[in-house]
């Protein structure tokens, strides 16, 4: 067996080990979302044939190239984009990725609603929040989220479920999560994508629906 088989399996493990002593053991089980960004083809064609059907890209074009001779022989498969999204590819994104999980600002948000109809691929949506206020990082300031939230979904019309954040690298995660899940719970969003290869059980014990790993699952990227 592979190191890749084994790395999805161990961390299938701990997701559900983590999951079972949460205060959320009643609901469903994270879905682990591998993260496939500039990892090389053959460790990705050994996630698929082992079974993994949920992966992340950061980049429209790369993820087209990756995935586009995949997809239809792998009838299940579910691409998402964790990564940040320019204006310009708005609509190619929306023809190839299942789930946006990173609408970051409103500018963005207008142009995937001028370019949102029954056609696209893409059925749901995620907003980011900033929720370390990093200059570096994408995201909506926590503070103007709930209007943003209400802007998207009433004014825009655009099915949002679930929010996304990426907690600063020199903090205690946990209070990010728990952060993330108030915004979420006040707004009625029932989808909460956090928690990678360094902290998703900690993202987990505060309610993560999806949780993003890349490295503990395929090694470092090239």
């Amino acid at each position: 067996m592979s190191d890749i088989i084994n790395n999805l399996n161990l961390t299938l493990k701990e997701i559900e080990k983590a999951h079972k002593v949460s205060n959320f053991a009643k609901s469903i089980t994270p879905k682990l979302i591998a993260v496939s960004k500039k990892q090389e083809d053959y460790k990705i064609l050994e996630a698929l044939n082992s079974g993994q059907r949920y992966f992340g890209e950061n980049r429209v074009q790369e993820a087209e190239k990756r995935w586009a001779s995949k997809i239809s022989k792998f009838k299940t498969l579910e691409i998402r984009l964790i990564g940040p999204l320019q204006t310009n590819k708005v609509k190619q994104a929306l023809k190839f990725f299942d789930i946006i999980e990173t609408i970051d600002r409103e500018k963005l948000a207008k142009e995937i609603a001028k370019n949102f109809n029954k056609n696209v691929k893409t059925k749901s949506f995620y907003i980011q929040v900033n929720t370390g206020n990093e200059n570096q990082k994408s995201g909506i300031d926590p503070l103007q989220s709930d209007e943003f939230i209400k802007y998207c979904k009433e004014d825009l019309k655009l099915p949002i479920v679930g929010l996304m954040c990426i907690p600063p690298s020199n903090e205690e995660p946990s209070m990010h999560f728990a952060l993330l899940r108030k915004i979420a719970e006040r707004n009625n969003l029932k989808e909460l994508s956090m928690g990678m290869s360094n902290d998703f059980i900690e993202a987990i014990k505060f309610g993560a629906t999806s949780v993003r790993v890349g490295s503990a699952i395929f090694g470092q990227r090239v």
